[in-house]
């Protein structure tokens, strides 16, 4: 019998954990991204691009391409597919499970401050000119034109379009990973002295924390949304290990 596996990704883990699942005798593992980047990397499986309409959708969605089983494994910040994975998942008695990377905590040296979101975070930076390294991606970074009077780096994936209404901010593309001594001497080379991120976790963006901290440079750091409480695991093999229990039929699992 094949098991039809939905991943929804858009992180190194969902790629990692598709090419891992992709290697099961009778698996057959579709990839959902939610189209946001522009030039995706290569997948290895079959892929579907773009939303579902919220939990409605997907759940239509699960029912007429008879999966068997849901992943996620979106972002710590997809609060918002998150919750619709869950709920669709409920409505049509599949089970679920998550990836959820582990969050990033202060070490010694660390000068973070805590916020609750972006709009928290450009309030944060005060009002007297800094000179700011925006690592949260291109979708928030609007939300800094609130605040022109400071300088901006504003590295992505994928380029911001339209150009911000700012005076001063200059664009970087790139794509992780990013090691330490890249991120150091990209926040000396600019003269950095704060640096917005969200607390995505995992090793590959984490080289900018570890380079502030190095310096002395404050990160405001936004906090992780909350996310549905579902079976889940913290890595691609702890989660790989679970999908045999969780295709189980639910009164084997003692559902």
């Amino acid at each position: 019998m094949t098991h039809r596996i939905l991943i929804l990704g858009g992180t190194t883990e969902a790629r990692q954990l598709a090419a891992k699942l992709a290697m099961r005798p009778n698996s057959a593992i579709t990839l959902s991204l939610a189209g946001r980047t522009e030039s995706p990397v290569a997948q290895g499986v079959p892929i579907r691009s773009g939303g579902f309409g919220g939990a409605d959708g997907l759940a239509v969605y699960l029912k007429e391409a008879g999966i068997d089983l849901l992943i996620d494994a979106t972002h710590p910040y997809a609060a918002r597919i998150s919750a619709n994975a869950a709920e669709a998942a409920t409505r049509t008695g599949l089970p679920i499970l998550a990836l959820r990377r582990p969050a990033w905590e202060p070490a010694a040296g660390d000068r973070w401050t805590l916020v609750e979101n972006v709009v928290e975070a450009v309030r944060a930076l005060g009002n007297a000119p800094r000179k700011v390294f925006l690592a949260i991606g291109r979708q928030e970074a609007g939300a800094f034109e609130a605040a022109p009077q400071h300088r901006y780096l504003i590295r992505s994936v994928d380029p911001v379009e339209p150009k911000l209404a700012l005076p001063d901010a200059i664009y970087l593309l790139a794509r992780g990973p990013f090691p330490e001594a890249d991120e150091r001497a990209l926040l000396e080379e600019h003269g950095i002295d704060a640096v917005v991120s969200k607390n995505s976790g995992g090793a590959a963006s984490y080289g900018k924390i570890a380079a502030a901290r190095a310096l002395g440079i404050e990160v405001i750091m936004v906090r992780r949304p909350s996310l549905p409480a579902v079976p889940s695991a913290e890595t691609v093999d702890q989660l790989a290990a679970k999908v045999d229990h969780a295709l189980e039929p639910a009164a084997e699992r003692g559902v």
